[in-house]
């Protein structure tokens, strides 16, 4: 069912409004372009827009975990401190780890742009061999923030025992030790 060499990434936004309709999602069409643009290695995105409900946001990360068997899930939206922001709840629900340093340098990127980024409650964390990383709402913070820390994802999901993803080095270089680093594929 799985094209070789094919990998699967969750892309899931969360928004309340954009769920029902009220506006066009604009967090998944930013997380294609931006994983199109870096990735070299062949992806396909599985997406879920859904609101902002915790249970909803905890069944739908376990489900692309654990039955889409997805390696990385990246989320939008819900991590602020307003009573509907329920995603780092939802992940940390979910969570095997927790990798603070996520969290911490995904706000140090926001606050070199606004200083709102304190507000921010992303977090990262694994369950089984997929990585999950909570990331803002809007188009622009999306690729700020993976612009800011995506050198270091592709090593995390080496070590979790997920697939070896390759980068375009002109967008972002991934990050691995000398032992880690296999030869480059051709094509």
């Amino acid at each position: 069912m799985n094209e070789t060499n094919t990998v699967l990434i969750g892309a899931v936004s969360i928004s309340d409004r954009a769920s029902q309709g009220v506006y066009e999602d604009k967090g998944i069409p930013a997380l294609q372009e931006w994983l199109e643009n870096g990735l070299l290695t062949p992806f396909r995105l599985v997406t879920r827009l859904i609101a902002d409900e915790q249970k909803a946001i905890e069944s739908t990360l376990k489900d692309l975990a654990d039955r889409e068997a997805c390696c990385l899930i990246l989320t939008t939206g819900g991590t602020g401190p307003a009573p509907r922001d329920v995603t780092p709840e939802a992940t940390v629900a979910v969570a095997d780890k927790i990798l603070p340093g996520f969290g911490e340098q995904m706000r140090a990127v926001s606050l070199k742009y606004v200083p709102t980024a304190i507000l921010s409650r992303q977090v990262g964390a694994v369950r089984g061999s997929c990585l999950i990383i909570n990331l803002p709402g809007q188009p622009k913070a999306i690729k700020e923030t993976l612009d800011g820390i995506f050198a270091a994802v592709p090593y995390c999901i080496d070590l979790i025992g997920g697939p070896y993803l390759e980068t375009r080095e002109e967008a972002v270089k991934a990050f691995r030790p000398k032992s880690a680093v296999k030869p480059a594929t051709s094509g």
